[in-house]
């Protein structure tokens, strides 16, 4: 057993540095940590120094945007995807840089916002591809209906929501025409229901809202359809089978009534005058 002792001992002794090491590592570990100090101030203080020579009285941001913008990190190119209706002026004061702005002082966030005030724009990115590059994606809003409203006609997207108020004679084959206070935000349960139904579609020539709860269909031979509150597609699903049992839609009517629940109430169009003239007031036209 003492034997075995002093060999532990002499290991433990031998492996143990010296003196004069322990010191020398230490002294070496300071002087690099000293050293790696140093080199960061360097580059704090010579970078510091170089943003101060672009501009007295500027924000850090500008300085620096123009100090790298001397490295060659300035806007070249403005890529815009996604855009076929917005209007391009519109949009590129929207996106406010010029060809040599310093990329890092442009605010991404700030186009952002001013892109997405323009009415056709649901949403957009805006993103730096350095080292001289700006990306601007768009989601466009889709027309869904044409609004008459005051008199005037604006184009609306499937929310409810106005695309535009120009060009909108464009749109006037292609969508259906809502009329009234409330139209919009209601069009598209309507729409679609008259969509299942095709042939009662083809007939229509708007969709008047009536006290922001319910619709009437004027039909392109002068009909009105007045549908019950809340049952839309009830009703037409209703008259679409009469049409096609009873041709009900062909005959001269000036009114159908389908608000109540048990019954059809019909007005029949009125006859010519002494002079021949049909005293039925003309249909709501879409813009030309």
């Amino acid at each position: 057993m003492p034997r075995v002792r002093k060999v532990r001992a002499t290991v433990f002794l031998q492996d143990r540095p010296s003196k004069w090491q322990v010191l020398r590592r230490r002294v070496r570990r300071t002087m690099a940590s000293a050293a790696a100090g140093l080199v960061l101030l360097i580059i704090f203080v010579g970078g510091a120094g170089l943003v101060h020579e672009f501009g007295e009285g500027e924000s850090f941001r500008e300085r620096l945007g123009h100090a790298t913008a001397g490295l060659g990190l300035r806007v070249h190119d403005v890529v815009i995807e996604g855009r076929q209706k917005t209007p391009e002026a519109l949009l590129r004061a929207a996106i406010g840089v010029d060809a040599g702005d310093p990329i890092l002082t442009y605010s991404v966030a700030e186009a952002r916002a001013r892109i997405e005030t323009i009415q056709w724009v649901a949403s957009a990115t805006v993103t730096r591809q350095l080292p001289d590059t700006i990306v601007v994606r768009l989601v466009e809003r889709r027309p869904f209906a044409v609004w008459q409203h005051d008199g005037k006609f604006v184009l609306i997207d499937r929310d409810g929501q106005i695309v535009t108020d120009s060009d909108v004679g464009a749109f006037g084959n292609e969508l259906p025409l809502v009329v009234g206070e409330g139209a919009p935000p209601a069009a598209a349960a309507l729409i679609d229901a008259l969509a299942a139904q095709p042939d009662i579609r083809s007939r229509v020539q708007a969709a008047v809202r009536v006290g922001e709860r319910r619709w009437n269909l004027r039909l392109t031979n002068g009909t009105d359809v007045l549908l019950p509150e809340g049952a839309d597609t009830q009703a037409l699903a209703l008259l679409a089978r009469l049409q096609g049992s009873e041709a009900l839609l062909d005959r001269p009517l000036q009114a159908l009534d389908l608000r109540l629940p048990d019954r059809m109430v019909f007005r029949r169009q009125p006859a010519p005058d002494a002079d021949g003239k049909d005293p039925q007031p003309p249909p709501a036209r879409k813009p030309t």
